[in-house]
């Protein structure tokens, strides 16, 4: 497909339910990624509040997935939770930096294998505790209970099925 074979024109703007769904669909759209951006703040200011400087949120929130499995870059990109160049990069960052140790697999030795060495599981643990702490601070302070966490998790597999859908039949 080539630009000059996309349409020109734009679609007819949506009305009364529907313009309200859409609406309601983007702020949610924009919700989310402020969300991902600010959680990514949060740690970071966490690790800024502990003095580990040497390390991004990125990386503490990669160091925090793998916990103590080991993994290669494709394993964590085919998990959602990285994207290719992204995870590549923040790995060889880690390793150079004492965070994980790598090792080229036994059967296919293009890939490499990663762990988290000691000091990984450190940062790795500053995130769990930071999240520990998140966790009861929302029930305590009555922002979410059980069920309304369910319900926005359920919701949000939903919309990624959908998405993933799209990706894989619509093309």
């Amino acid at each position: 497909m080539s630009l000059h074979s996309l349409p020109t024109t734009p679609p007819a703007p949506p009305r009364g339910a529907d313009a309200e769904f859409m609406n309601t669909y983007l702020d949610t759209l924009t919700l989310v990624e402020r969300l991902h951006r600010l959680l990514l703040d949060v740690i970071k200011d966490e690790f800024e509040r502990v003095g580990v400087l040497d390390i991004n949120a990125v990386q503490a929130l990669l160091l925090f997935n793998i916990g103590d499995n080991e993994v290669t870059a494709g394993e964590l990109k085919s998990r959602g939770y990285y994207q290719g160049s992204n995870v590549s990069y923040n790995l060889k960052k880690l390793v150079d930096m004492g965070y994980m140790h790598h090792q080229r697999c036994e059967v296919d030795r293009r890939s490499v294998r990663v762990r988290l060495t000691e000091k990984g599981r450190t940062i790795r643990d500053v995130v769990a505790r930071l999240f520990a702490g998140h966790a009861t601070g929302l029930q305590e302070k009555g922002v979410l209970d059980m069920n309304g966490l369910d319900e926005i998790a359920t919701a949000l597999r939903r919309v990624e099925r959908y998405w993933t859908d799209q990706i894989r039949y619509i093309y």
